[in-house]
């Protein structure tokens, strides 16, 4: 029986991905996967690990420090640097995904933006969303796992928690610093946000 050789087979994923015509700057960094499915005109920066089940559409960037796993990429998505890409996830076409966002079964929907140091886990994205800095989906609450939706054109303000199961409304905006826990009508603006308190003069 023939001794697998991984060395042997990455060289020549690379190479047949180099014939097709994907962009790889530094391809002996990069890491395919046998299943590994590609589009046209794909850009991939250093040190990007692609495991299986993995299909990447046209026009598609991935940059540095990436790792996609089991996921969908739709056409014109942005994925890094420093990014993870769960199983069961799905970027929808123009979406973009960030340095340090993880994503894990979960759509992101048409030109939405979740752009730095976010979580979404189990959540339903709709379209031209906005994901503020370090917004998490708590999607997990010790036992079971709970789902978030998004709905088109809703803002997220940083430093959000999202307590699943909710929803946030379309064209609703969620003030920066909140701990949303219930159902955001749309058109909607939602915070929790306690009072700043000031003392003057303080000494330790």
């Amino acid at each position: 029986m023939k001794k697998f050789n991984l060395k042997y087979n990455q060289a020549n994923l690379r190479n047949k991905f180099l014939r097709l015509g994907v962009n790889m700057i530094g391809p002996e960094t990069i890491f395919f996967s046998n299943d590994t499915k590609i589009g046209n005109n794909v850009t991939i920066e250093p040190y990007v690990v692609i495991g299986s089940k993995v299909k990447i559409g046209n026009n598609v960037i991935i940059k540095s420090f990436s790792h996609l796993e089991s996921c969908r990429i739709e056409n014109k998505v942005e994925i890094g640097p420093y990014a993870r890409i769960r199983p069961s996830t799905i970027l929808k076409e123009g979406s973009k995904v960030g340095n340090f966002v993880e994503v894990k079964k979960s759509t992101i929907g048409k030109k939405s933006k979740v752009n730095h140091l976010t979580y979404i886990g189990d959540t339903q994205i709709g379209n031209s969303v906005n994901v503020g800095a370090g917004t998490i989906t708590c999607n997990y609450d010790g036992q079971k796992k709970y789902k978030t939706k998004i709905k088109n054109n809703a803002f997220i303000g940083s430093n959000s928690s999202l307590v699943a199961p909710v929803t946030i409304g379309e064209k609703s905006i969620v003030g920066a610093g909140s701990v949303i826990t219930k159902n955001v009508n749309k058109k909607s603006l939602a915070l929790t946000r306690n009072e700043q308190k000031e003392i003057k003069n303080y000494k330790r």
